[in-house]
């Protein structure tokens, strides 16, 4: 059964590209993965994470992202766009829309604290300009300025309007996602990763290159150099003993999934608007490749060998993504020869991953929308706009510790992920089936897909996904101590729940409520998009009689 197929499309095959490698290359290139690696490799570097990655990259990474293009292709050209309406395509089962709820749901809320951090990175490129984040070798002021930025230290008190508060570039950036969104799909999110792009590219190639001539800066640090800064990145130390630790495999699987946005419902959106003999193995692996040199050839050679030189192995261990980011890095670039250019650049280059990636998240919300409701552009632009608003503006009032964002970034930019990313690809070599799912997705394929791909996609994948997800489970939620058998829940679930050394906290609980309510209102418009699209289906199959 098919109904009308959409008027919106993509307007050439680069384009398409570009915005899914937009989606994919975000903060989680330039940040987070830095920050992964840095957190595992230890003393002793970072080269363990990478071998990790890269196995992560070759069996979940590559052969979901494979999958995601394919249904999505499938599902658009049944007349579907939206998650929910390709796994309602895919599966014929009425609670085949449900599934596809969590497609919209992840990128949804995922948006309203992305944005947040959005608006950071516009803030400290501007800051950098104005001179406001010049404090020398104090590293401490640093930290002091990102808490009084984001409003850490209390709720409501990054809601502000000055150039020292987020509140003031939250509002532009909102705004600016939100008229880029509304101007569609080729015209909107397509014209501006073709510009956004090759612009963030040449622009960390300009930091690249400045950080790879920096020699040794420290004169009194000869071995913190350039070389020894990069080997910090590569260096195994002890491989085998590294890569026995079940922690480095899930960050290295979690960082897959962030980094190539898979499991976040944005591929299979993109991908519905291709074309039958549009090629997604090509188109998919192109734009694999671009995150990849993003992330690998660019943000690995920016962020780390720089921490490294002025602050060595020591001074980077342990560094979260925005501790690295906020306040290890303008340090950095104030020691650094013109620093205050420089780091305006990068966190320049950081707003326009970002805006590349959050566009992404509002698009497979928009296509819900109008097809379960048969909303125009304006209407469904409006109303995820309140939607994205309020929850928003919740995580901003909720600032004291970040306790919202990370809440809902743990339950939603973690959890729900993992459970996405293994459903679509249990669906793709068991219930499309691998025969089925193989031959779909070389409908005009220039390359064909390695045959031993097959059982990895079908057996060793979902086997993969499914230990690494529960030992994630295991540690991150009951708090089970691999290595010792001790079970003590983490703070995540103690949040919620409290103890007598824990007391619940109000703003966990609230993000926990928000995400239910999205959750009810997503279900509630499925279930009556479920009625429409089968009513649509009995019109076209009586149009087509």
């Amino acid at each position: 059964m098919q109904k009308t197929k959409t008027t919106e499309s993509w307007s050439s095959r680069l384009g398409v590209i570009l915005a899914v490698a937009g989606s994919a290359v975000g903060l989680g290139n330039f940040l987070r993965f830095p920050g992964q690696a840095a957190k595992y490799g230890g003393d002793d570097g970072g080269g363990a994470f990478m071998v990790a990655y890269f196995i992560s990259l070759l069996i979940i990474g590559i052969p979901i992202c494979w999958a995601e293009w394919t249904m999505g292709r499938y599902g658009g050209q049944r007349g579907y766009n939206s998650s929910p309406g390709i796994f309602h395509a895919i599966l014929g089962k009425p609670y085949a829309k449900y599934i596809g709820v969590i497609g919209v749901i992840i990128p949804v809320i995922i948006y309203m604290y992305y944005v947040y951090i959005e608006a950071w990175c516009l803030g400290y490129a501007i800051n950098f300009l104005t001179g406001n984040l010049s404090f020398g070798n104090n590293v401490d002021a640093y930290g002091d300025f990102w808490g009084a930025f984001i409003g850490i230290t209390e709720n409501g008190s990054a809601i502000g309007f000055s150039l020292n508060q987020v509140g003031f570039y939250l509002i532009l950036v909102f705004i600016f996602n939100f008229i880029l969104i509304y101007r569609g799909l080729s015209k909107g999110i397509e014209w501006f990763c073709k510009f956004a792009m090759p612009l963030l590219v040449f622009l960390a190639i300009i930091i690249a290159v400045r950080v790879l001539t920096l020699g040794a800066p420290l004169a009194d640090q000869p071995d913190q150099n350039i070389m020894n800064g990069l080997a910090y990145m590569w260096n195994p130390g002890n491989l085998i003993q590294n890569l026995k630790n079940p922690e480095l495999w899930l960050a290295a699987a979690g960082q897959i999934f962030f980094s190539l946005s898979v499991g976040f419902g944005v591929i299979i959106v993109y991908a519905s608007y291709l074309n039958k003999k549009d090629d997604v193995v090509l188109s998919g692996l192109s734009a694999t490749s671009a995150n990849e040199f993003c992330e690998v050839a660019l943000g690995g050679m920016i962020t780390i060998p720089a921490a490294y030189m002025f602050l060595g192995a020591a001074g980077i261990v342990g560094q979260g993504t925005f501790a690295l980011g906020f306040k290890v890095l303008p340090l950095v670039f104030a020691n650094m020869p013109a620093g205050v250019v420089f780091g305006s650049i990068f966190f320049i280059l950081l707003f326009l991953a970002a805006v590349t990636s959050s566009l992404s998240m509002l698009q497979p919300g928009i296509a819900f929308l109008e097809e379960s409701t048969g909303m125009n552009r304006k209407q469904s632009v409006s109303v995820l706009g309140l939607i994205t608003g309020l929850g928003c503006l919740f995580v901003v009032w909720f600032s004291k510790d970040i306790k919202a964002l990370d809440t809902i970034d743990f339950w939603i930019g973690t959890f729900a992920l993992f459970v996405l990313a293994t459903i679509q690809i249990i669906i793709f070599g068991w219930v499309l089936g691998i025969e089925k799912g193989w031959k779909e997705m070389h409908e005009g394929a220039e390359i064909r897909v390695p045959n031993f791909y097959k059982i990895i996609i079908k057996y060793i994948c979902p086997l993969f996904l499914l230990v690494i997800f529960a030992m994630w489970v295991m540690t991150n939620v009951f708090g089970y101590n691999l290595q010792t058998g001790e079970v003590q829940l983490t703070g995540y679930v103690l949040d919620l729940v409290g103890d007598s050394d824990h007391p619940a906290s109000a703003a966990a609980r609230l993000s926990v409520a928000l995400i239910v309510i999205v959750i009810g209102f997503m279900c509630a418009i499925a279930a009556q998009a479920g009625k429409r699209w089968k009513q649509q289906e009995t019109e076209d199959e009586e149009v087509s009689i």
